[in-house]
């Protein structure tokens, strides 16, 4: 209720700015103003540019607006009446035909009178009754951005201007502070700063290209990740990045995502796709030979890119690219075995996400029974693998969010939602069954009775993309990764030429116990060099100088706890290599 509520206020409000636009510029053209995550955007084609700083008075009128009380009233209307009425408005004529022609109940929501001038919007409603529910201090209109009619690139380029909308002005402080400090993390600043990725123009956008260190991260985690699968009976397997389009045709791929596809036609005019997924290549693999009931599950494995063809508009940083690294792995079982090896893909998730501390929730996404007709598979298989899910969630205590109408096409699913330090919410990894693959790949285990059985077939991811999860571990962390992550576990600084040597002797210990060190030169003043390696976030920062070389031991500076005491090199070491092995956050 609470929610529907928020929404009727965002939604309300962005009438409120479209008339405080009309008062503004009366010959301005609406397009649409829908409620969007935390806010509302409207879109308006402007006679002439307008900038940020008419934003604070499009506030002010809007502010005007809720507190002289006006009330939202829809009437419902024939499209000859809405014709008449939005005469002036092109973008709503455009509408009004293409609804009148769906068969859609039209309705046209009048905002008071004046101060508004009665203001009018085609609209189907969902507003608060009247602008007095709405706290003047809740909302706040943010920027300003391009955006083409309908989304369509030939079509007109219009004004969008955007807002933040909450039930109260402390909500909405949160929020601005939160997004604030977002903005200190934003992977797409500390990733190149950190020299862990970039984009060339050259390579093409959503193409990120790793360096060193970054390469390092992403070979450590997808190391991990393969740990934790290995103990669970799990085995690699290899793939080629392109597949004659039949595969995907075959898998139902094709006629689904052939426009997100990168196509490739051979001088022989056969047509292959960059792999847009791995799961087909998978189900052929266990196509090879026949399988006994008794040798499954079989459980594949392989940290591999795929390639869509996003459009330019909606790539953003390693969020969405257009190389995605896919942790993948899919399972080969029967029925009665789905719920083994969904828990165990469910203790590999948690164990993986609580090595950073990002708590999870979990959603059950299940058929719309509304329209059985949009899912493929028996209505029994659906019931008994959605039983399988509930009897997973009941047995870890946990209480999963509602996710009814969120399955795939072809089966049911677990989606993990994780919390990061600043408490954003962000989809991570996901259990799915799969009934369409199977059946189009003609999968099958012989049974106790020698005869030929569907088996099932689970999606098991943990990243889901590499790219997507450092993204995400960038902005948790603040870049400060974990120890045992780091490209840089420590770095030595003498604190003058003088004992250069020693600083020397310290380094080629750490590297012959496995650390990752570094040592630093000795041509920048010691505040410069410990402050560099402090902007670089290494763990550890290691001075040494006078009293260091004379006890033998070490000044010990974490980028967490500051100074420790002076310590000996070998109590050093084995501080560390027990931090590394624990894998402490």
């Amino acid at each position: 209720m609470e929610n529907e509520r928020l929404e009727h206020i965002r939604h309300s409000l962005a009438h409120l700015l479209a008339a405080a636009v009309l008062k503004k510029w009366p010959d301005t053209k609406l397009g649409i103003g829908p409620v969007i995550e935390n806010g509302f955007y409207y879109d308006f084609q402007f006679s002439s540019p307008i900038s940020d700083t008419d934003l604070k008075d499009l506030e002010k009128q809007m502010k005007k607006f809720i507190g002289a009380k006006l009330a939202f009233t829809g009437t419902e209307m024939n499209a000859d009446e809405l014709n008449k009425k939005y005469a002036a408005q092109p973008f709503k004529l455009e509408l009004i035909s293409e609804y009148a022609g769906e068969g859609r109940t039209l309705t046209s929501y009048k905002t008071g009178d004046p101060p508004t001038g009665g203001f009018e919007d085609l609209c189907k409603g969902g507003h608060v009754e009247n602008t007095a529910e709405i706290d003047p201090d809740s909302f706040k209109l943010t920027k300003l951005a391009g955006a083409y009619w309908r989304g369509d690139e030939k079509n007109a380029q219009l004004t969008r201007i955007y807002g933040l909308a909450f039930s109260t002005k402390e909500e909405l402080d949160a929020y601005v502070t939160m997004m604030a400090e977002a903005e200190k993390r934003d992977h797409k600043k500390l990733g190149p700063e950190l020299d862990l990725f970039l984009f060339s123009p050259l390579v093409g956008q959503g193409l990120p290209l790793w360096t060193p260190k970054g390469t390092l991260a992403r070979n450590l985690l997808s190391d991990y990740v393969w740990e934790l699968r290995k103990a669970r009976g799990y085995e690699q397997v290899e793939i080629p990045h392109i597949a004659k389009k039949e595969l995907y045709e075959t898998s139902g791929h094709w006629d689904k995502y052939q426009n997100d596809l990168f196509q490739i036609k051979t001088r022989e005019g056969h047509v292959f796709a960059m792999k847009p997924m791995n799961c087909p290549h998978h189900a052929q693999i266990y196509n090879r030979k026949k399988w006994s009931y008794r040798e499954l599950p079989q459980r594949y494995a392989s940290t591999t890119m795929v390639y869509r063809d996003e459009q330019s508009g909606e790539l953003a940083g390693l969020s969405r690219v257009r190389s995605i690294t896919q942790d993948d792995a899919h399972v080969f079982c029967r029925m009665d075995q789905v719920k083994a090896e969904a828990l165990k893909v469910w203790d590999i998730i948690h164990d993986f996400y609580g090595t950073f501390g990002i708590s999870l929730k979990v959603r059950l996404s299940l058929r719309d029974p509304k329209h059985p007709e949009k899912y493929l598979g028996t209505a029994a298989a659906w019931e008994k693998a959605e039983g399988i899910l509930r009897e997973i969630i009941s047995e870890k205590g946990v209480r999963a969010l509602d996710g009814t109408g969120e399955a795939a096409f072809y089966g049911p699913k677990l989606d993990f939602m994780g919390r990061d330090a600043i408490g954003r919410e962000h989809q991570v990894a996901t259990i799915q069954l799969d009934f369409n693959q199977p059946e189009r790949f003609d999968l099958s285990c012989v049974n106790e009775k020698g005869e030929d059985e569907r088996i099932v077939m689970m999606h098991a991811a943990i990243m889901g993309a590499i790219e997507r999860f450092m993204a995400l571990l960038i902005e948790h962390t603040a870049g400060h990764f974990p120890l045992w992550l780091s490209p840089v576990q420590a770095r030595v600084i003498a604190i003058s030429e003088k004992f250069q040597d020693y600083g020397t002797d310290i380094f080629n210990q750490l590297k012959t116990a496995g650390i990752r060190a570094e040592l630093a030169g000795s041509d920048e003043t010691l505040g410069k060099r410990i402050r560099a390696a402090q902007t670089e976030k290494i763990p550890y920062v290691l001075v040494v100088g006078e009293q260091e070389q004379n006890d033998k031991t070490v000044a010990v500076r974490h980028f967490k706890l500051g100074d420790l005491k002076a310590m000996p090199v070998a109590d050093l070491i084995k501080r560390l290599q027990e931090e590394i092995n624990k894998k402490t956050a």
